[in-house]
């Protein structure tokens, strides 16, 4: 009788009934990664019958497809809205990454199951990758960013500096002395990411040209 009336629910409300079942998969996937979840349980804690979350999404390819979309968008949204000075910038990804810590363990359970092969979903990933990558592209070119760091190694830089101690908390936590939940973990590591970060904008700004003056005509007569 509850299963009825979940899959009764789940008719009347399909836009509640996705949303349910997609933060009780994305709780379950990060728990438990692609091969251990259990469809059960995601459509148990979305309190919905196993056929309206199959009719919904498929299978649990697909449903874990659906996870990863509704993730990367929020992510785009949040690039979108990222600063553009790198010395805010990386403070404001380390404290998104505390914050979104299952999107991380997801990431992490992945590169377990797959290791570097192909994974589910990856040209609509790659694509946004790209955009990252572009987005960085558009800083070295305003002088925010050293040209001559290749911009793909200089995002996932930024992105290890950002989310590594969230994805190995105990390897922080043996380094430093102190939990990365601690605030006090936190607001050292932010004071790091400014001096750094600050460290490559005075970087670019040395060897961006002068007004006037062509980026190969600066380099050529920069001194050796």
């Amino acid at each position: 009788m509850r299963a009825l009336h979940s899959q009764k629910t789940g008719c009347r409300n399909p836009r509640q009934s996705r949303e349910r079942i997609l933060e009780a998969a994305l709780r379950e996937f990060a728990a438990q990664g692609f091969a251990g979840a259990r469809v059960d349980t995601i459509a148990r804690r979305a309190r919905i019958n196993k056929r309206m979350l199959y009719h919904y999404f498929g299978d649990k390819k697909g449903l874990f497809r659906e996870v990863l979309r509704r993730k990367l968008a929020e992510r785009a949204a949040w690039l979108a809205s990222a600063p553009e000075d790198p010395v805010e910038s990386l403070c404001y990804w380390f404290r998104l990454a505390c914050r979104d810590r299952e999107w991380v363990r997801l990431l992490e359970w992945e590169a377990l199951q797959w290791g570097e092969r192909k994974v589910i979903d990856e040209e609509h990933r790659r694509e946004r990758t790209a955009r990252a990558v572009e987005r960085l592209q558009e800083r070295q070119a305003k002088g925010l960013l050293p040209r001559e760091f290749d911009p793909g190694q200089l995002l996932l830089a930024m992105m290890g500096m950002t989310t590594y101690p969230l994805a190995f908390p105990q390897v922080a936590r043996l380094i430093t002395g102190f939990s990365v939940s601690d605030p006090r973990f936190q607001a050292r590591r932010e004071k790091f990411l400014r001096q750094f970060a600050g460290a490559l904008r005075t970087r670019a700004a040395k060897a961006a040209p002068p007004a006037g003056l062509t980026l190969a005509q600066h380099r050529k007569a920069a001194p050796e």
